[in-house]
């Protein structure tokens, strides 16, 4: 069964910069768009970064453009979230997902059906 497994959390200053890690397997991560969400308390989750089966291809959502950086290897089945410049309000739950069998609309954040069991980030001011 798919398995998503991710570290890396931990409470940081604001401007500090944090790398998350999520292991993925029982699926053919070659084919996947991956992704990372995050959940602060209180709010909805809300997709920030995804990436296309490839790697060549990643998306961002405004607020963490050009502070955020998603990345995968297909070697180790790993998909990485770096965080720099972080902000308080960066502070969340962060969740790794799949997508299996993916070859378009990577970006489409809705159409992400597995989710690993997350990893807290606190960004303190």
């Amino acid at each position: 069964q798919v398995q998503l497994l991710e570290s890396g959390g931990d409470s940081v200053q604001a401007g500090g910069s944090l790398r998350l890690s999520c292991s993925a397997s029982g699926f053919t991560y070659s084919r996947a768009c991956m992704g990372w969400f995050r959940q602060a308390p209180g709010k909805e989750r809300e997709g920030v970064a995804s990436i296309d089966s490839t790697g060549l291809s990643t998306y961002y959502v405004r607020s963490v453009e050009g502070r955020f950086t998603i990345s995968r290897d297909h070697g180790k089945r790993t998909l990485y979230l770096s965080m720099n410049k972080l902000k308080p309000e960066d502070t969340a739950m962060y969740y790794c997902a799949a997508r299996p069998d993916c070859y378009s609309d990577y970006w489409v954040f809705n159409r992400y059906n597995y989710w690993g069991q997350g990893t807290q980030v606190t960004v303190s001011s």
